[in-house]
């Protein structure tokens, strides 16, 4: 079984492809990392994976969808608060709950 470090490269390219505003990209690799990781660290990186589809869905217009994901990602990530793998899962959850789309991008940047 992998550790977590295995998923770390594609991990990171989730980061840096979300704070570009990537959000099908960014989906793809955390959903790798997914894939890849021992069962304790896929919760978090589950997360990662709904809120980046939040974001894809709500600007493609799919309301419904993607309020569905919001409410994954805010349930799945909330147990990582404050911070996690370097990242301010307190800052991400906020702009979860308010629903601001256009602040999500700058959650990725460490």
């Amino acid at each position: 079984m992998p550790d977590v470090e295995d998923t770390s490269g594609s991990y990171e390219v989730g980061l840096a492809l979300g704070a570009s505003g990537e959000w099908f990209a960014a989906h793809e690799a955390f959903e790798t990392a997914w894939r890849n990781a021992p069962r304790a660290a896929r919760d978090f990186l589950q997360g990662l994976v709904h809120t980046v589809v939040w974001a894809y869905q709500a600007n493609r217009g799919r309301e419904i969808g993607a309020e569905r994901q919001r409410v994954k990602a805010l349930q799945r990530l909330a147990n990582y608060a404050p911070t996690h793998r370097e990242l301010n899962v307190t800052g991400l959850l906020d702009v979860l709950a308010a629903k601001r789309l256009d602040d999500l991008a700058s959650c990725f940047g460490r």
